[in-house]
């Protein structure tokens, strides 16, 4: 059985993937690549086809119809047959020393007597024509080189949250947290780091720049223009969150803090852009989404809204909307992303 499988969704993705399938090969014998071929039009089904013919016993090239980015994962996650699970998408890489590091400690879980439910490593934000890489790191707020629970992680802080990038899932436990991501939507990348947490139980992190995150293309997900224009998909997710949270009941205070703050940053992202649009529209969208959280759930509210983000986020005046798009700058401008 393989160690580890990785699923990488791909969409017309001939012009990068080939740089992500590489890294990935890396890995050998231990790792399954399923690149998940979501409809592609160009070149991308091709190349799929032949990385598989190259390497029968690494990688499966699975064809479907068009269902978004989250489709593809689901389809990932359904024929992942590795006892770990990552997804990389196509436009992003993986550095090959921190990748072998990954192998050597989920081998020795495997081996070993304790089950592993997340292995989190760093992630980089390989910014086109950026001279300086952000490297966002987790070695101040978790245990590093040994197995721990929620209540031995520090508060990671609002800018240090863990992404996708950043996991590593049990596979099984992926299936027994039922996630099952909306198609034909974007950013699903925020439920794929926030559905599975209440199964987590043990943890591991590994202080490794792993994860190679591009930034820079114009038509990419994250771009502001692109998320904007997209912001029903963002809202989709954030109030799929907030239904996610509201269900849940028995979380340990540190994972339920956790998760708070983790929806507090996607309240903001969303609220910044729908007020970086201008529109009347999207603000009064703004202003349906805190009274949808207010709704579903008046004690995260209370939470979120008295918070210094809440605060300045939900604000309906126009100075408060100037304060929250100036501190958003801020953020982007330290921290590279976007």
């Amino acid at each position: 059985m393989k160690i580890l499988s990785i699923a990488v969704p791909c969409y017309n993705s001939e012009a990068y993937m080939e740089k992500c399938i590489d890294s990935l090969l890396v890995g050998g014998e231990e790792v399954e690549i399923l690149i998940v071929d979501d409809g592609s039009k160009d070149g991308t089904t091709e190349i799929a086809d032949r990385y598989q013919e190259k390497y029968p016993t690494i990688v499966k090239a699975i064809h479907q119809e068009n269902k978004g980015h989250g489709g593809a994962v689901n389809t990932g996650v359904e024929n992942a047959t590795g006892l770990y699970f990552k997804v990389v998408d196509s436009d992003d890489w993986v550095n090959p020393e921190a990748y072998q590091k990954i192998l050597n400690v989920l081998a020795e879980v495997v081996r070993g007597p304790k089950t592993l439910d997340l292995l989190i490593s760093n992630y980089v934000y390989e910014k086109e024509g950026a001279k300086r890489k952000r490297v966002m790191r987790y070695a101040k707020s978790l245990p590093e080189g040994r197995f721990f629970g929620w209540d031995e992680a520090k508060a990671l802080g609002k800018t240090h949250y863990l992404l996708m990038h950043s996991l590593i899932y049990r596979t099984s436990l992926l299936r027994e947290c039922g996630m099952k991501l909306p198609e034909h939507t974007f950013y699903v990348d925020n439920l794929v780091a926030f559905i599975p947490l209440p199964y987590v139980k043990t943890m591991y992190y590994l202080d490794v720049n792993f994860y190679r995150y591009f930034i820079g293309r114009a038509d990419q997900s994250v771009n502001e223009k692109v998320m904007i224009g997209r912001i029903d998909q963002q809202i989709r997710v954030n109030k799929l969150m907030i239904d996610y949270l509201g269900e849940q009941k028995g979380l340990s205070k540190y994972l339920r803090k956790y998760m708070i703050s983790y929806l507090t940053i996607i309240m903001t992202v969303s609220s910044v852009m729908m007020m970086r649009s201008g529109t009347e529209e999207n603000l009064e969208k703004k202003n349906d989404l805190w009274r949808y959280l207010k709704q579903e759930d008046a004690a995260d509210y209370f939470r979120i809204r008295h918070g210094i983000f809440g605060t300045v986020m939900s604000s309906k005046s126009k100075p408060g909307q100037k304060i929250a798009v100036y501190a958003y700058k801020v953020a982007q401008k330290l921290y590279g992303f976007n």
